[in-house]
């Protein structure tokens, strides 16, 4: 049974359209670096400084600190100036899945790869808002119970500190009880350093022959479908049967 679910936000939960995965692209060429595909989606799901630093480098320009911050900086523009043309939205059944979750008594909250900054103008502009008290998940007015940042741990994905900072500020002690999904091999990778459920999603570029290369225990079409893992599942019929005993 869990007690909390961890999602990955752009490419999981939101849809923007790709505008990452371009405004990541834009800026590195804009530096002077080349940029294969595959060296691109590779770095996707990680820290975006560590993308930008990692994705210089193998395109042949030295990664120092001033070309990082400047390029990291070309980055959180294009992807504001994308954002606000095309805004992002939830992906389909994933709203209704966070609420039939949260309902459950199952608390959810978002990760990314993105800073503070960034991660806060994405949930503004979709209407999602964070409880700021955690003994206040059951509240209708509460979409999510936590949003963990590259800006509150010391390393990103494939790290497992997202995951395990999600768990601190929402009181879950134990990653058994703890599912994470997301649309990168990264991903993947962190729900499985981190000890808990990994789930892979299609929402992402990733095909399911790609992701299941991956470490995972499964592969979803998307977060909608997560309500009907057992593990969920098992934690909708906790209440009844503690209220049995």
């Amino acid at each position: 049974m869990i007690e909390l679910a961890v999602f990955d936000m752009a490419g999981t939960t939101i849809d923007d359209g790709g505008a990452v995965y371009r405004a990541l692209s834009s800026a590195v060429t804009g530096a002077g670096a080349t940029v294969e595909p595959g060296d691109l989606q590779t770095w996707m799901g990680t820290d975006k400084v560590t993308a930008i630093t990692a994705l210089l480098e193998l395109g042949g320009v030295t990664p120092d600190h001033a070309r990082v911050a400047s390029t990291f900086d070309a980055f959180k523009q294009d992807l504001a100036r994308a954002y606000a043309a095309t805004p992002p939205f939830a992906f389909d059944g994933v709203e209704s899945a966070i609420a039939t979750l949260r309902s459950r008594g199952i608390k959810v909250a978002l990760s990314t790869g993105f800073d503070r900054d960034v991660a806060e103008g994405l949930l503004g502009s979709l209407g999602w808002t964070v409880a700021q008290d955690p003994a206040a998940w059951l509240s209708a007015e509460v979409t999510l119970d936590a949003v963990v940042t590259t800006s509150d741990v010391r390393a990103g994905r494939p790290a497992p500190y997202l995951i395990h900072h999600a768990m601190e500020l929402t009181g879950v002690r134990s990653v058994a009880a703890v599912l994470a999904a997301g649309d990168t091999l990264v991903d993947l990778e962190a729900a499985r350093n981190a000890g808990v459920v990994s789930v892979g999603v299609l929402t992402g570029a990733l095909s399911r022959e790609a992701l299941s290369a991956g470490p995972f225990d499964y592969v979803l079409d998307g977060v909608a479908d997560v309500p009907d893992l057992p593990e969920a599942q098992e934690s909708a019929l906790a209440p009844a049967a503690a209220a049995a005993r």
